[in-house]
């Protein structure tokens, strides 16, 4: 037996087929509540306490537990701040669109292609910083925060199962093979991704764990 949620569940030809308007299975709306709502919870934790630290330069923050997993070194890096303010302000702008696109498609909306085209845009670019962040983290600043990962994990997820039913519905181009492969298991990109970021925590401060 294969575990296949939370597919879409929706059927091409009743829907419009590709380049028309598609709905989603209610495990699909839930995975981007909760991928959201994971993401807009870790952006608001990493503001409150930027902001704390702002007023207090002492100031240290829950999860930083130790000189590799500290959100204080995260925080006080010229990475934080990319685009010229805090970085989790984008967070909670942008998780909580992805919550309420969740819970519209709980009504069994359809949504027409140049939206998930647009969401899928959106997610590209979210999982496209975030892996940037990762590198800057991981080599640059040599710190974990834990709310950053919740974050990251909560990205991957959303992108990859996004992707795959954009695929699966002919709103991206890719051979019959890929889309097969991606409506039957959709959890299988999400997972190795997340696998991966593990192993280069993991080989980054390898010494530091087994010590």
């Amino acid at each position: 037996m294969t575990t296949t949620a939370p597919r879409d569940g929706t059927r091409e030809a009743a829907d419009g087929g590709p380049g028309g308007a598609v709905g989603t299975s209610l495990a699909f709306a839930w995975m981007l509540i909760v991928t959201g709502a994971a993401g807009a919870l870790a952006a608001w934790v990493i503001t409150l306490d930027k902001l704390k630290l702002a007023e207090n330069p002492e100031f240290s923050s829950a999860c930083s537990l130790n000189p590799i997993v500290s959100c204080n070194n995260i925080m006080e890096s010229d990475q934080a701040t990319a685009f010229g303010f805090p970085n989790p302000l984008m967070g909670l702008v942008a998780y909580p669109i992805v919550v309420a696109v969740g819970v519209t498609l709980l009504t069994r909306v359809r949504l027409p292609r140049w939206y998930w085209l647009t969401f899928n845009a959106g997610a590209l670019f979210g999982v496209g910083f975030c892996t940037w962040l990762m590198y800057q983290s991981l080599y640059e600043i040599g710190s974990l925060c834990l709310w950053c990962c919740l974050a990251w994990a909560a990205t991957i997820v959303m992108f990859w199962y996004l992707t795959a039913h954009n695929v699966r519905h002919g709103f991206l181009p890719a051979p019959t093979v890929a889309r097969d492969f991606l409506g039957e298991f959709p959890w299988v990109l999400p997972v190795l991704h997340i696998g991966l970021i593990g192993i280069l925590i993991l080989t980054r401060w390898w010494d530091f764990w087994t010590s």
